[in-house]
């Protein structure tokens, strides 16, 4: 092991049960963060209600959001016992690559406007749990810097219907250095987003009394994030959405969404034919969509419903990821939205998903403790999954199928 400050870094060929740590070896003002769900408890004492509800919030009712958590509650597990589950190993293969577990951070757009280089801390705590991060569109801090942090990052598009102009990011993202780029394919137009309004946020931030009132009984934020990032590195733009860098996220210029809303399956073919490396198509949750990027070429799709913050009312993926998963092909089928637990992962493999990817709990672990929030984040994951693999039966994830679910009779939400 190598300790970096407050994190470790663990070496995948260190059997899991070393790797779970002593509750007093962690860090103290990490040790009432005992699952994902406290991390937001804790990161809402620190985030202005504007901030803190544009992290949290979903479209309209809420519905989509809540859904999409609440389908892994609609199943229960058929555990077997007396096998021999020593020697557990949540190593996975995806797109090439070895890691060491199978979760990642999932696109955090803005991140690094709610705490401080977000995005870099993100970009490190992955590199040092070997685990994959997807990088924003929509991020403050450039495409070339995060992956000089992170050499095995991802880069996360959100694309116009205009192929010069997607020629030229992508031409951007290659001569960067991106091995994995991801299309998304849920955002012809913003989802109705009415929490911002009530709270105040807005894009680009108008400096109203509610604003400023929020921000002054927030200075941890407003200093340690708002302050630290105009002082060491001026005004923040957004850095990614075009090859060219965009405005500046207080401007009155907002960064350009245009077009988006004619964004086809034609351009995407035509991103399989310039881009070489890995291709990804997210946003899918339809079978017939997934299995058209199939027929395209993608390596792999990432069923998800933007976390709730699209359309809602829109089906769980986890509901149509079976469906999907059976004719994938050698295509990759991953999934996010909703997940939470390590029970959640096992559920999601066990259904057929080669991976998951996590946003929200990430986000907030940088809000706590910047990388070593992050990290402290994925340890907790870590060790539910490498608890639940042992209390299930089985070693490794992919002995995970779905004889060892049940769907059950009825369900509890959780509040």
């Amino acid at each position: 092991m190598t300790i970096r400050g407050e994190t470790t870094a663990i070496n995948v060929n260190v059997t899991p049960e070393a790797q779970v740590r002593p509750a007093n070896t962690v860090p103290r003002h990490f040790r009432d963060l005992l699952a994902l769900d406290d991390f937001e408890r804790h990161a809402r004492k620190r985030l202005p209600n504007m901030i803190y509800q544009y992290v949290k919030g979903g479209v309209e009712t809420g519905r989509g959001l809540a859904a999409a958590h609440e389908a892994y509650q609609q199943y229960v597990f058929v555990p077997r016992m007396f096998r021999d589950v020593s020697g557990r190993d949540q190593r996975v293969n995806l797109l090439g690559h070895d890691w060491a577990h199978p979760f990642g951070v999932a696109p955090l757009g803005g991140a690094s406007f709610v705490s401080y280089r977000a995005d870099l801390m993100l970009a490190k705590a992955a590199r040092a749990m070997n685990v994959p991060m997807i990088l924003s569109a929509s991020s403050l801090i450039s495409l070339e810097e995060v992956i000089a942090a992170n050499p095995d990052a991802w880069f996360q598009a959100y694309l116009a219907g205009d192929q010069p102009r997607i020629d030229r990011l992508v031409d951007r993202v290659e001569h960067a250095g991106y091995k994995t780029l991801v299309v998304t394919g849920d955002t012809p137009m913003l989802g109705n987003r009415e929490h911002n309004t009530r709270s105040g946020f807005s894009m680009p931030i108008k400096i109203t009394p509610k604003v400023m009132w929020q921000s002054a009984m927030s200075p941890r934020w407003l200093l340690g994030t708002v302050a630290q990032t105009f002082l060491r590195h001026g005004a923040p733009h957004f850095e990614n959405t075009d090859a060219e860098r965009g405005p500046p996220m207080m401007s009155s210029k907002v960064r350009n969404t245009n077009a988006r809303d004619k964004l086809s399956w034609k351009h995407v073919e035509a991103i399989r034919k310039k881009w070489k490396g890995n291709l990804v198509i997210k946003g899918l949750m339809s079978p017939d969509d997934a299995f058209i990027a199939r027929d395209l070429g993608a390596d792999a799709v990432i069923l998800s419903n933007h976390g709730g913050r699209q359309l809602d009312y829109t089906v769980p993926p986890l509901h149509t990821l079976a469906e999907i998963a059976a004719a994938k092909g050698n295509m990759k089928v991953i999934i996010d939205s909703g997940i939470r637990r390590g029970t959640d992962v096992m559920k999601a493999m066990a259904l057929g998903a080669d991976f998951v990817f996590l946003g929200r709990p990430f986000l907030y672990g940088a809000v706590i403790g910047a990388q070593a929030g992050v990290e402290h984040a994925m340890h907790i994951l870590r060790d539910e999954i490498d608890r639940d693999l042992a209390l299930i039966g089985v070693t490794r994830p992919e002995q995970l199928n779905a004889a060892l679910l049940r769907r059950a009779p009825f369900f509890a939400r959780e509040d």
